[in-house]
């Protein structure tokens, strides 16, 4: 490898550890286990300006002497750090309450996902707890910030978030989440004495931070907050560019909200006419709101049992299992399990540490198991586990012939295509069930393509929640309780949910593409290495790749 892009992947690498280190943590590298993240507006100009600088030098660095992979990362180093320090520049923590995956529902998930293999890194976990306090109390400072700038949170964000706090500071001490849900400790320690030590910063820290947050947001925050009128970036002073900036992130291409809105609409129609084909002999119809009005309502076709929901996940990984070698070359070492949760977002994968202490992992939110549709399930496996995001970050993950920085950076628009693309694959597969499962599939389908059309709807077109709500309950089957809660996970983190479709169309088209170069010579496993033993890149590097691989 070209010495001076192994130095920049080497530096860019690092970097990332150290100013991310509960995901450093999460990965298995313990450099960092006593840290948190840094939250301060002096931390995050640091890192735009870091940022900057790894831009500038990838970007210095000339073709003359790089092979395809050496061009490759030098490439998505540029973009990567690009596009994060446009994102960071843009100061999204004064305006980012986040009641779907802000730190007061996510870190019991998040310290269930780091692993305890010594007694030295369970030791740092006390002064990580620090770290996670002081960490609150300037997520607090941010929101004045924000209040001093006229970026304020929307209503729905900051009534939610008080609440979720009021609840967490409402649970007894000993049942604290911080303390429940920590990964099994060494052997060799002495873990009263070490639970001890995290109760009591847990007490004089993290709760009197969390009792400061939840201050700023009733106090200074919520007299100005944005009504769910209001509850798109294009409400902002600064939330057109706010906004494009997000979704060349998130969709790595450079597509426009307006083009985005369009292919959701066209992704819309299309699907109508497939419902109108595979519905009739599940539901006895072709008419499309009694379709959907069947697959929301129907209590038959609703979970009751966090067993049911589990084991239905479960054999769909093993079906999965069974005929993976007919369309995969190479295969993951670490496996994937299933765990039920009732924190956090609806469903969500954390990839295998490095060091092999943990396999990957699918939650699923069984919180209200009649949130899930029987017909739902399989789809959902196939896209975050067996053969999604499982085989996608656990086989970058188990790369040696790329720099680390490849192995561990994940790029929204590949990551969630990716899944989306193995929904479809997994019809290719012969892995559903039934009808009823199929159209599991296309309700999937339903809700990645109204994403486009609502996403860009109210933070580019100035839709209010309530029209969000309205439009996809209208051309999605997902309950109606599922749709508010879809459409206010996008409205607080905008753009994130276009990488889904946006990705699934740019790789079924790069595929399509490939199979006219190859014809008959065409094999899609030879397709799909092309696609995963990269790692994660940018859309418009796939597509050079997998030129280069399938000419």
């Amino acid at each position: 490898m070209n010495d001076s892009v192994q130095q920049l992947a080497d530096d860019f690498h690092d970097h990332r550890m150290r100013t991310s280190p509960t995901w450093a943590h999460m990965l298995g590298d313990y450099r960092f286990a006593d840290q948190f993240e840094d939250g301060s507006r002096a931390a995050e100009d640091a890192e735009t300006a870091a940022l900057r600088e790894f831009a500038t030098r990838a970007r210095a660095i000339p073709d003359d002497g790089l092979d395809g992979p050496d061009r490759v990362t030098r490439d998505i180093i540029a973009f990567d750090a690009t596009t994060s320090a446009d994102v960071a520049e843009t100061h999204l923590a004064e305006f980012g309450v986040d009641p779907v995956f802000g730190m007061q529902v996510a870190l019991g998930v998040t310290v269930a996902g780091l692993s305890l293999p010594t007694a030295e890194v369970a030791e740092a976990m006390v002064s990580k707890y620090r770290g996670i306090g002081r960490n609150i109390r300037e997520f607090a400072e941010r929101h004045r910030e924000g209040v001093a700038s006229g970026r304020t949170p929307t209503t729905f964000a900051v009534e939610r978030a008080i609440e979720q706090v009021e609840q967490w500071l409402a649970t007894p001490l000993d049942e604290d989440v911080l303390l429940t849900s920590t990964s099994e400790p060494p052997a060799g320690l002495d873990v009263e004495a070490w639970r001890g030590r995290l109760t009591q910063v847990i007490a004089a820290e993290v709760r009197p931070a969390l009792a400061a947050f939840r201050d700023v947001l009733r106090d200074e925050v919520a007299p100005v907050m944005r009504p769910d009128e209001q509850c798109g970036l294009s409400w902002l002073p600064d939330g057109e560019q706010t906004y494009a900036r997000l979704l060349a992130r998130d969709t790595t291409t450079s597509l426009t909200a307006a083009e985005i809105h369009e292919i959701g609409l066209e992704q819309i129609a299309s699907l109508e006419d497939e419902y109108r084909t595979l519905a009739p002999p599940v539901v006895g119809t072709d008419d499309l709101p009694s379709i959907y009005r069947a697959l929301r309502e129907d209590p038959a076709l609703r979970h009751s049992s966090t067993t049911d929901i589990v084991a239905a996940c479960e054999a769909a990984f093993a079906k999965a299992r069974g005929v993976m070698p007919q369309w995969f070359d190479r295969l993951p070492v670490a496996d994937c399990v299933v765990r039920a949760t009732d924190v956090g977002a609806a469903a969500y994968y954390f990839p295998p540490a490095d060091d092999g202490s943990r396999g990957g992992t699918f939650y699923i939110n069984t919180a209200d198991p009649a949130h899930w549709g029987r017909f739902e399930l399989e789809a959902l496996s196939y896209h975050e586990g067996i053969p999604g995001h499982h085989l996608q970050l656990a086989i970058a993950g188990e790369l040696t012939e790329v720099p680390k920085y490849r192995k561990f950076t994940i790029f929204n628009a590949y990551a969630e295509g990716w899944g989306l693309y193995t929904e479809r694959l997994a019809d290719e597969m012969g892995l559903y069930t039934s009808p009823l499962e199929r159209l599991g599939m296309l309700t999937m389908d339903s809700m990645r393509a109204c994403r486009l059309v609502v996403d860009t709807g109210v933070h580019a077109m100035g839709w209010s929640r309530q029209r969000a709500v309205d439009y996809m309950v209208a051309n999605c089957p997902l309950s109606v309780g599922g749709v508010k809660a879809e459409i206010d996970r996008y409205a607080v983190t905008p753009g994130q949910a276009c990488g889904y479709m946006i990705g699934r169309l740019e790789i079924l088209r790069i595929r399509r593409e490939a199979q006219g170069r190859q014809g008959d010579a065409f094999d899609v496993k030879a397709f799909h290495n092309a696609v995963l033993d990269g790692g994660s890149v940018p859309l418009a590097v796939l597509d050079t790749v997998v030129r280069d691989r399938l000419p």
